[in-house]
């Protein structure tokens, strides 16, 4: 089909401002990975925008011989692999549950379900109750709180009520229990949606720096995000560089060229490329998990 010049001029005037956004969200990530390769006393000259002006590895060097980094990263990893299994299977479960016809009080559970969505507690309650759980300054103070997700019930429930029934009308003639059904049937059918939600929840814990400031105190089970939030806080980024260990320290005073806006930007980039490595795996799932998974009953 020929296209008019109205039609023409509409679609660039489109591509040019998907370029300008695209830009502006992808120049700031692209400037601090620069400023990581780069050498930090040339950094603070300024004019550092797209390529390294002196390159330098120094600053991810030092980033690696940080052992309280390499704890925080190793906590993260921990929290978003052990946090997202469990959260999935959980939600899963739950929102099997829930989408069973003949479960007396469906229409409250999910009333009450819904009404947390909107409604909280606030934070002097949630931190008063995981103190009471003993909860306090744990790694699980990190998964147990936020194991099971409305929003992402809804998606499971709402997916699971499009399978037809006969297949689980099958498998119980054929003497499967519920949970046979659940993990034998229902489950395998829903690759897309367990995908999505899967990347949703661990793209959560993997960035959630907040809920271990709050409750955790011990530095050796922070999470990386944490630690990277207290060290971009210009005012205590002296403190933190003199908390590295003797091996990190060492190395530090050998490379005058670090500085802690490199060595920050660099810290910046080991929290941020792995779960952005995550992405290109489960792209493909995207459309038809979450746009399945949201039609309405």
């Amino acid at each position: 089909m020929k296209l008019s010049f109205g039609d023409k001029t509409f679609m660039a005037v489109n591509y040019f401002l998907l370029f300008v956004l695209g830009f502006t969200a992808f120049y700031p990530f692209w400037n601090a990975a620069v400023i990581s390769f780069n050498a930090g006393t040339d950094t603070m000259l300024g004019g550092i925008t797209f390529w390294p002006r002196v390159f330098s590895l120094d600053n991810y060097e030092v980033v690696f011989k940080d052992k309280r980094l390499i704890d925080g990263f190793i906590i993260s990893i921990l929290r978003t692999v052990i946090g997202t299994l469990l959260s999935i299977a959980a939600t899963a479960i739950f929102a099997y549950g829930m989408s069973k016809r003949n479960l007396v009080g469906r229409k409250y559970y999910m009333i009450f379900c819904v009404l947390t969505m909107y409604f909280s507690g606030g934070l002097i309650p949630s931190y008063l109750l995981i103190r009471e759980l003993h909860l306090m300054n744990s790694f699980w103070v990190m998964i147990i709180p936020g194991i099971i997700s409305v929003w992402n019930m809804i998606i499971f429930r709402t997916f699971f009520l499009g399978i037809p029934n006969g297949l689980e009308e099958s498998a119980q003639i054929d003497g499967s229990s519920n949970w046979g059904i659940l993990f034998r049937i229902v489950l395998p059918l829903s690759g897309p949606v367990i995908a999505t939600l899967s990347l949703f929840t661990a793209v959560y814990h993997w960035n959630d720096w907040f809920s271990p400031s709050l409750y955790i105190s011990d530095i050796n089970l922070l999470p990386i995000q944490t630690k990277l939030q207290q060290i971009l806080n210009s005012n205590i980024m002296l403190e933190q560089m003199s908390q590295m260990d003797s091996a990190a320290q060492g190395r530090m005073s050998a490379m005058k060229a670090v500085t802690s806006k490199s060595l920050s930007m660099a810290t910046m980039m080991v929290a941020t490329v792995p779960i952005l490595c995550v992405y290109p795996f489960v792209q493909k799932y995207f459309v038809k998990g979450v746009l399945v998974g949201s039609l309405k009953e």
